[in-house]
């Protein structure tokens, strides 16, 4: 009599089911979103969870504000800017309150990747360039919330609370943090030690500051000055609020800000290579950041 061979595998266990090879997995996008999604919502947390960090990184921008602007505004006679200076000093303080959580974005890269945290992210089953977009996105949106917190100061200064205005100075915020998160992404990814991040911070972040225009208009600056704040990204946001407020405001008149070869670019033309400044950045940092540790 023929008896059947039994099955193959651990006694005990019953027969051994069939090998089925693997498969593409037809929510891999699905899992990629999910992956940014869980970033971004960690920052998000973080933020939430430190409400007293929040508070003491908008304190130097009031200050500004108020005080410089205060002081400022008695000695900088009005037909001079257009409008008082407080109101001028408005966009340049918008900008320096989404700059700097977008840089930490940079920084704690950096600190991730000594700690080795990042290579426990690393770990997770998604490409390297969606952590390195979720990372992006989580510092873009932490900036906006920032800057949302000082929109509130818009009244104070004598800018009006009109609806559009406010989703026109959020939108240029977000497109802002955006590039400026990019930037200090691709820094990030070419440099190994935080010090050296925060050096070359301090090298250039005072003069690209005050050659924005935040402060004073570009039209007072030389030649060499103004061509140097033509290829600044933050001289590019700030003049963007700033004819985003001359949009809404009839009597505020934006000054002189960028220009290319004497003809100042629309605020279409402003946003559009600030877009693409930053996607530039957030390619090469994606290329950097797909190489083997």
């Amino acid at each position: 009599m023929t008896t059947s061979a039994p099955p193959t595998g651990t006694p005990g266990t019953g027969p051994v089911p069939s090998y089925q090879p693997p498969t593409a997995s037809p929510n891999r996008l699905r899992t990629e979103l999910r992956a940014v999604h869980a970033l971004v919502h960690r920052d998000l947390l973080r933020l939430s969870s430190q409400p007293t960090h929040t508070a003491l990184m908008l304190i130097q921008p009031v200050l500004y504000l108020f005080i410089l602007g205060g002081g400022l505004s008695a000695l900088i006679p009005r037909a001079t800017l257009g409008v008082g200076y407080q109101a001028y000093l408005f966009p340049g303080m918008l900008m320096m309150t989404v700059q700097t959580p977008a840089i930490m974005v940079g920084i704690r890269m950096i600190t991730d990747r000594q700690s080795g945290y990042l290579r426990e992210l690393l770990m997770a089953p998604v490409r390297r360039a969606t952590l390195l977009l979720g990372s992006c996105a989580g510092g873009t949106a932490v900036a906006a919330v920032q800057g949302t917190l000082l929109l509130a100061l818009a009244g104070p200064v004598g800018l009006p609370y009109d609806p559009l205005l406010l989703a026109l100075l959020l939108a240029g915020m977000i497109l802002v943090s955006f590039t400026i998160t990019a930037l200090a992404l691709a820094l990030a990814v070419s440099l190994a030690r935080p010090e050296m991040f925060h050096m070359l911070l301090g090298l250039v972040m005072m003069p690209l500051l005050f050659l924005s225009g935040g402060f004073f208009p570009l039209e007072g600056l030389p030649g060499w000055a103004r061509t140097l704040a033509a290829a600044n990204p933050l001289a590019y946001g700030v003049d963007l609020l700033r004819r985003s407020i001359s949009l809404r405001v009839p009597d505020h008149a934006a000054a002189t800000g960028i220009e290319w070869f004497g003809r100042q670019p629309s605020p279409a033309l402003e946003a559009a290579s600030l877009l693409l400044a930053g996607t530039l950045s957030l390619l090469w940092a994606a290329h950097r950041f797909n190489r083997p540790e």
